[in-house]
């Protein structure tokens, strides 16, 4: 353990001690005082913030002073090499269910005001989400089951004439304000159903799209994407489906990467081909475990055409796959769409894990995006679906009309997106030892560099970059942005 006072030595500010001299007058009398000389100015040329596994510094910034100099010690260095540059980044951000929406709604306008500003703009207090995930129809976080083609039992629609996004309307309404206050943030959509009477087992629970029904779904993708536009809300990305290997969520389905690369190259390719619709197609979206998956849909020259790249989760596998995938697939690009933290989770634990893995590792390993799963429920942890999660928390708790709670995803994605926006590009950092990172240059020219200190005690470190470094110190199980 390192002892407190080394921490205030190393207090990332330079130290200047004024030395006063005196001489004797020509005539031999007294001293003649000579004033002092002012000491140098020493500007900050790094803006740090820190949240700590035990709560006591929540994406603080910090007031010392840090600069850089040519200087010599025995610590670790992470090196940042702007020379080396990787993927560009789309952004961090959340998905925004429908239940997230409704327990927003439940604020007062002016607190509910007050959390999208937070929560979307670029001031001092906000944290500049710039990504968001969107279920098309709803997901297991809304309050009821639908598609926006629900019929009566027996009946179909193969003309899409019922077709409505009424049941969205409040979804509709918050995507509009939060792209007034943010108008580059991108969209991402996905169903985790199609309407019960497309299905092998007229279920909102399970079974396949059927397949004399794979050009109708195509243009019900085709109509939303068209009708959100008209709402004045693009649709930057679409995947065919959620989680396609867990069909026992409600709603959800089960969708093969035979069947998915079929829909794509026979019908959803083509459909939008020749809507004109530019809107990306992902696939996948599911877990690390099963890369075979969007490998053998990628392997697919008809069906690659159509592809932008791959989605991915991590409830299973090692996130390291990613690399795999890119290094096949340097062409396609890569999204991470989504993880939850859990209503008995730890506040230090899941912070570690989820920077290291989420966004430091996700990032690292290709991804051009970094998604929490809820942005926001209540404190029961609900609205959910019968049978949807009942322990996923959001990012944010609404306790009432008047307060709400800032959960460990906030914090979570906040260490990226409040100062890596659209457009940067990841360059090269070292990990030495415990320490995890990853580093991006922005549209502006700055450097913004994630650390997460994966030892059990306090670490001491240089950031190094054109020849020059400066020293810091990071707690044991804490995470730290640097801008410099």
């Amino acid at each position: 353990m390192i002892h407190r006072s080394i921490f205030k030595g190393l207090a990332l500010s330079i130290l200047v001690t004024s030395l006063s001299c005196c001489s004797r007058s020509p005539s031999g009398g007294n001293p003649a005082p000579i004033d002092p000389v002012p000491p140098p100015t020493v500007q900050n040329q790094m803006d740090v913030y820190i949240t700590k596994a035990d709560r006591s510094s929540l994406l603080q910034k910090q007031t010392s002073v840090v600069s850089f100099a040519s200087q010599s010690n025995s610590y670790p260095f992470v090196d940042i090499n702007t020379n080396q540059k990787f993927q560009s980044i789309d952004g961090f951000g959340y998905t925004l269910t429908g239940g997230s929406v409704e327990v927003m709604n439940r604020l007062s306008e002016a607190k509910k005001t007050e959390l999208l500003e937070e929560l979307f703009g670029k001031g001092e207090n906000s944290i500049g989400v710039s990504y968001l995930r969107l279920s098309i129809g709803a997901s297991d976080l809304n309050s009821e089951v639908f598609s926006y083609n629900d019929l009566a039992s027996g009946q179909t629609d193969p003309e899409l004439k019922e077709f409505s996004l009424a049941k969205d309307a409040a979804v509709i309404a918050m995507l509009k304000r939060i792209l007034a206050i943010n108008p580059t943030i991108k969209l991402m959509a996905t169903p985790w159903s199609p309407p019960t009477w497309m299905k092998t087992n007229n279920s909102s629970i399970g079974g396949s799209l059927r397949s004399e029904y794979y050009e109708v779904y195509a243009q019900y993708f085709v109509k939303y994407i068209k009708e959100m536009a008209a709402q004045g809300i693009v649709i930057d990305a679409i995947t065919p489906q959620n989680e396609p290997l867990h069909p026992g969520n409600n709603p959800s389905m089960s969708m093969s990467a035979t069947e998915q690369a079929n829909f794509i190259k026979n019908n959803l390719g083509p459909a939008f081909q020749k809507a004109g619709i530019k809107t990306k197609i992902v696939i996948y979206d599911h877990n690390c475990d099963r890369p075979d998956y969007p490998i053998a849909i990628l392997s697919d020259p008809a069906a690659s055409q159509y592809i932008d790249g791959s989605a991915f989760h991590l409830y299973g596998g090692n996130i390291g796959v990613l690399q795999g995938i890119h290094d096949t697939f340097p062409t396609k690009n890569l999204y991470f769409t989504e993880q939850y933290t859990a209503s008995n989770g730890d506040f230090g634990g899941d912070l570690n894990w989820h920077v290291e893995n989420v966004v430091i590792g996700s990032t690292r390993n290709w991804s051009k995006t970094a998604l929490e799963w809820n942005l926001a429920n209540d404190g029961q942890f609900q609205p959910y679906t019968p049978g949807g999660c009942t322990t996923c928390k959001g990012a944010i708790t609404i306790n009432n009309a008047s307060t709400f709670t800032r959960n460990v995803a906030y914090y979570i994605i906040a260490h990226a997106s409040k100062f890596v926006p659209l457009n940067s590009v990841r360059v090269q950092s070292s990990q030495p030892g415990s320490l995890h990172t990853v580093a991006f240059q922005t549209p502006s020219g700055k450097i913004a560099l994630i650390v997460q200190n994966g030892a059990s005690s306090p670490e001491i470190f240089n950031i190094r970059i054109n020849g020059k470094w400066a020293t810091l110190a990071l707690d044991a199980k804490a995470v730290g942005t640097y801008v410099f």
